[in-house]
């Protein structure tokens, strides 16, 4: 898109950014679009998009994967990022901010603003309500490079002077008074809040009782108990605010333990150590591998959502769980469930004429042409990442060309699954019952997704034949043609 050298921009962008904010009221970012709209007043530019980044730093850098599959420290900034997208390709055609350590506290951010402006021909208008950020011609931007080195040297500094004291205060067992407010303590002086602590208290009392982290969060969110942010609890909240050293009125640093802290402890430290030694017990005897294979083949017949395993009152089962976003209203035993589909597959897959089918699909030459294609997809795909890394193409022709490359891998996986799964030779390879009762939970789901595609539904129990099992309740969705 070429625009004149007189051109006012109408279609800019006002970014906005706050690197912490504590209150969690986005005031500060609400200040900067008050005036940054008012300098777009003035100028006569339009406005078409207020991007906001709040409580989002320009300098804390993190480690990344890069497109080529190397990893790398980066500023993480997804609005900053859409802006130079829109701006690169035309979308918008202007850049307005408050300030310009409100864009730019890295090097590499604005290196990589000053690419996107000068790329245009004339650049892209870049204005700040502070006048400290202008990229219209060399001066500028060899003074914004001064300026932003000199605004990532007062941040490095900072940084250095905030960990040192921070080392200190760890030493004399005080605590920083940063971040959110650890619950159980109020903000400054660490003073317990009776009420949290009752919580934290009964937390220890059910893990130590043998409750699992699940079943506390669904006790506190039933009973609609608070947590610092708001937001419901889950596992991993209840497992943090019972677990933390301040708990136990120790203080720690960078993950360590460095001695007592200087207020009351709500847990004492035998509690707190019995605790975390049973949560941590857990966590190493968590077995990952797939045990109900029939997760993800059982839909519910009323909700239509995916149907998993979990523990019942009356052992295993398979419910459309309400904390996972199912209705509740259908949930059938795990064993007989998984019994009948097995012996409906086995069914199919002992006739002569579809274990002649069978055998084909597995040793089908087009499922090892689109292995073949998807081998070398993946590795263009790296190829790609390079080229686009190395600045031998542009960002747009590199998003065109990947576009294309993933379609084709989309269908070769697709192929590649839903013609062989990576069990089913093995499953033909001899007694094919023996081999059914080999295979691992995850290796039956692909076989039955394979014979049955579409999975099976699960239809509501008919209580007026009482609680027997009811095989018909589970109806095959659609059976593949090699069934």
């Amino acid at each position: 898109m070429v625009v004149s050298v007189d051109a006012t921009p109408q279609r800019a962008v006002l970014l906005v950014r706050i690197s912490d904010d504590k209150a969690e009221d986005a005031a500060g970012v609400g200040r900067q679009e008050a005036d940054g709209r008012k300098l777009g007043d003035r100028l006569g530019w339009g406005i078409a998009e207020v991007l906001v980044e709040n409580d989002t730093s320009a300098f804390k850098r993190r480690k990344i994967k890069l497109p080529d599959g190397t990893t790398a420290l980066r500023t993480v900034r997804p609005k900053f990022r859409t802006a130079l997208d829109k701006l690169s390709s035309g979308e918008r055609d202007g850049l307005l901010a408050y300030d310009l350590d409100r864009i730019a506290r890295d090097p590499r951010d604005l290196e990589d603003l000053i690419d996107v402006v000068e790329s245009h021909d004339p650049r892209i208008p870049v204005q700040s309500v502070t006048g400290s950020l202008r990229l219209s011609n060399d001066a500028d931007v060899t003074m914004a490079r001064v300026m932003v080195a000199v605004a990532n040297k007062a941040s490095r500094d900072t940084r250095r002077r905030v960990a040192r004291k921070h080392v200190e205060l760890a030493a004399e067992g005080k605590w920083n008074g940063g971040g959110f407010r650890g619950y159980g303590f109020t903000r400054k002086g660490m003073e317990i809040i009776q009420e949290e602590a009752k919580v934290i208290r009964d937390i220890a009392a059910w893990v130590l009782d043998g409750r699992s982290l699940n079943w506390i969060k669904d006790v506190l969110n039933r009973l609609k108990v608070p947590t610092v942010t708001g937001k419901p609890w889950n596992a991993r909240s209840v497992r943090s605010v019972v677990t933390k050293p301040s708990v136990a009125g120790l203080r720690a640093h960078r993950g360590e333990i460095v001695g007592p802290g200087q207020w009351e402890a709500i847990l004492d430290r035998a509690t707190w150590e019995a605790v975390c030694a049973t949560l941590a017990g857990r966590v190493r005897n968590v077995d990952l591998t797939l045990k109900r294979w029939l997760t993800g083949v059982l839909h519910c017949s009323q909700c239509h959502r995916e149907i998993s395993g979990a523990q019942g009152n009356g052992g295993p089962r398979y419910w459309c769980s309400t904390p996972h976003g199912g209705c509740g209203k259908i949930a059938v035993n795990a064993a007989k469930a998984e019994a009948e589909v097995e012996r409906q597959v086995l069914d199919l897959i002992t006739r002569p004429r579809i274990l002649e089918r069978l055998d084909h699909i597995s040793r089908s030459e087009v499922t090892d042409d689109a292995r073949r294609e998807l081998v070398d997809d993946e590795a263009q795909l790296k190829e790609l990442a390079g080229m686009w890394a190395r600045k031998e193409m542009t960002l747009g022709e590199y998003r065109e060309a990947r576009k294309i490359i993933e379609d084709r891998v989309k269908g070769s996986r697709a192929l590649i699954n839903a013609s062989a799964p990576r069990a089913l030779r093995r499953l033909l390879a001899g007694d094919v019952r023996a081999n059914w009762a080999a295979l691992s939970a995850a290796d039956k789901r692909d076989i039955v997704l394979t014979l049955v595609p579409e999975g099976y539904e699960v239809l509501p129990h008919d209580r007026s034949r009482g609680n027997p099992f009811q095989p018909e309740r589970l109806r095959p969705e659609h059976v593949t043609s090699a069934a």
